[in-house]
């Protein structure tokens, strides 16, 4: 299948959506304004999309907090039968986003698997009766919907992360603000019109995009929104943060990172080379837990140089909808400049090009797969996330030093670690500072295991049930005069007998 047949298909589907979305209905940016989306395989335009401002936001952000009321006094259970109906999507992904057609059905299935989790889960989101130090006194632990979300996803998984979002924030009875990235909106607006045609109530999900500093501003400055969730950079992580303290807003923040992957001499490199193409190549790079820094052990060096070699040449780069492509292109010129930067700078301080190292034949934002050896800890893309198709071997001596070098940065998202002694495993997960460690594996979002970072990679989780805790607020319940309640009881007792 081609990029036309696929945008054919979206259409004759209804899915191809180019408004944005204020309290159920489709709407043109008041101002007229549009912007486009590019494929970035063949750089053309396949949408103009409403450019939204502050005044689309805080209508939307109206139009949410009148759905609150309504939608958080349904119970777990109807809100769940609503959103069940909720269905998911396909190809738009690798229109708008260029990763090959099997991750972009992989990213269907994630998006699907955290649906159905977070409809599940919501049951369970159980209180809790606190013991009491005094007779007549009882106490609960209530958990309620904290109110209107603002969301805000990225390009990278573009329809992954708006339903990682969206409906575990809606199934807690949250309403929802949903700011996509203008670089992939058609898969967000698709999935907002899904939901409509579920019956998802008007102003419980809306969507707009366009101006993403007015935007934010707006759901900065609202006092009706409870909660922001952002996925993206660090940088504007910590401008969300600060200005959500201006109206002490709940936050979740899942920011960059800069995986360090630790072989040790006693790896299986079979299993380890396979491994890391797995999640190192998966989406061309750009994925926040992809391995940036490979740390080998100086026994096993060469010949795991030599097995990753060869399996970096069996890559094929290409449109994502050709047959046999597992390396699309990179989002934009932006990304392919950023890659260049970091691999120039790298070489200008001693490392050498063992694979690629340059832009593909191919042209547009396509990048050669890479390998680059003799890296040290002060090339930038040591200390920078890369976001691209590149790895970048660091030997090492003993242990002590890999964990040194794997937490010698500010972030801390993910971290690999590859050796058969299970001591070992313990001792360097638990010693890795990260919010995630893949041990002998690559890392797969799932559903039911908490996703995100410590240091400057962010603040809470999503999905599992430790996810619930970014919309909901506990609220205590206390009950007194319980023992004249007791004693009303009693005597009612003896009436009756």
């Amino acid at each position: 299948m081609d990029a036309k047949s696929a945008m054919a298909r979206v259409k004759n589907a209804g899915l191809l959506r180019m408004q944005g979305l204020i309290g159920g209905k489709w709407m043109n940016a008041y101002d007229g304004n549009t912007f486009e989306v590019y494929n970035p395989a063949t750089s053309e335009v396949i949408a103009n999309v409403a450019c939204m401002g502050k005044q689309e936001a805080d209508d939307a952000i109206a139009s949410a907090h009148a759905a609150f009321s309504s939608w958080s006094k349904l119970t777990a259970n109807e809100r769940s039968k609503l959103m069940r109906k909720w269905k998911t999507l396909g190809q738009l992904i690798t229109l708008e986003q260029g990763k090959p057609a099997a991750e972009g059905q992989a990213e269907v299935m994630i998006a699907a698997d955290f649906l159905e989790f977070s409809l599940e889960e919501v049951k369970r989101s159980y209180g809790d009766i606190i013991p009491q130090t005094q007779v007549d006194r009882r106490m609960f632990v209530l958990k309620q919907p904290v109110g209107v979300v603002g969301a805000i996803t990225p390009w990278n998984l573009p329809l992954a992360l708006v339903i990682q979002k969206v409906s575990l924030a809606m199934a807690c009875g949250c309403t929802v603000v949903l700011k996509p990235s203008e670089l992939t909106p058609l898969s967000a607006l698709a999935a907002a019109d899904l939901a409509l045609q579920a019956g998802i109530p008007p102003g419980v999900l809306n969507v707009v995009m366009g101006i993403a500093s007015k935007i934010g501003d707006a759901f900065l400055a609202s006092p009706k929104v409870r909660a922001i969730s952002f996925t993206g950079s660090i940088a504007v992580g910590k401008m969300l943060l600060a200005g959500a303290a201006q109206t002490v807003k709940k936050t979740s923040m899942e920011l960059g990172g800069n995986a360090p992957c630790i072989i040790f001499d006693d790896a299986d490199l079979e299993v380890t080379v396979k491994a890391l193409m797995s999640v190192k190549f998966f989406n061309s790079g750009q994925l926040c837990i992809s391995p940036n820094r490979i740390l080998v052990q100086e026994g096993v060096y060469e010949k795991f140089v030599i097995a990753l070699t060869e399996a970096v040449h069996t890559l094929r780069v290409g449109n994502g909808f050709d047959e046999g492509v597992n390396q699309g292109p990179l989002i934009s010129k932006a990304a392919l400049h950023k890659v260049e930067s970091l691999v120039e700078d790298a070489i200008s301080k001693g490392a050498k090009v063992l694979v690629g190292g340059k832009r593909h034949s191919l042209g547009l934002t396509f990048y050669e797969p890479t390998i680059l050896v003799d890296v040290t800890s002060d090339m930038l893309l040591s200390r920078t996330e890369i976001f691209g198709p590149v790895l970048a071997l660091q030997k090492f001596k003993t242990e002590e030093e890999a964990i040194h070098l794997a937490n010698d940065i500010n972030e801390g998202l993910a971290g690999y670690i590859y050796t058969e002694n299970l001591q070992r495993c313990w001792r360097v997960a638990e010693a890795l500072e990260c919010g995630l460690v893949g041990v002998n594996d690559g890392i797969v979002p799932v559903a039911i295991a908490p996703f995100g970072g410590c240091k400057q990679s962010g603040i809470g989780r999503e999905g599992s049930k430790y996810g619930l805790d970014d919309f909901m607020e506990n609220k205590i319940s206390v009950l007194g005069k319980y023992g004249v309640i007791l004693q009303g009881l009693d005597l009612m007792e003896e009436l009756r007998n």
